[in-house]
């Protein structure tokens, strides 16, 4: 089973903190699917990751785009893993279901800590993927920003 980190939103956007999960995801040479709550939202984040640093570039693309088997970084509202992602990243409430996590080496799940809903949903999935026997992270940003490991 994979290892499962939770990204707990505290003092920044999605907008804000997923590109830089991905350079660093990307970075380790691996391929990534980002599964996002709908197509709208799919289309709103490819755009950020186009547009979100002058300095650099992250090769991405989703079915607007075409091409997933080639695309080291896929953005989805659906089930589809064209690129034979290692890892999946977890945006805007999109969930799986344990069954399917063992295909992945790593999850990122990144939910909004100032949302209600997304906690709750947070909490359910961490309950889902501990029972699963997943290994289980969970990050908390501090004031600065900082993601820090919590036990």
């Amino acid at each position: 089973m994979p290892q499962v980190d939770f990204y707990h939103l505290q003092n920044q956007t999605l907008e804000n903190v997923l590109p830089r999960l991905l350079e660093k995801a990307y970075a380790a040479g691996k391929k990534i699917v980002v599964k996002i709550g709908n197509d709208e939202r799919v289309e709103f984040l490819n755009g950020i990751l186009w547009t979100y640093n002058d300095q650099s570039f992250l090769p991405h693309g989703s079915k607007k785009d075409g091409f997933g088997e080639d695309q080291p970084i896929w953005l989805t509202s659906g089930e589809d893993v064209p690129n034979g992602a290692e890892f999946l990243f977890l945006v805007d409430g999109a969930l799986i279901p344990a069954e399917t996590a063992e295909r992945f080496e790593r999850i990122f799940n990144i939910f909004d800590g100032n949302s209600e809903a997304a906690v709750l949903q947070a909490r359910g999935f961490w309950k889902e993927m501990k029972q699963a026997g997943c290994q289980l992270n969970y990050w908390q940003q501090d004031s600065s920003g900082k993601w820090n490991k919590k036990a």
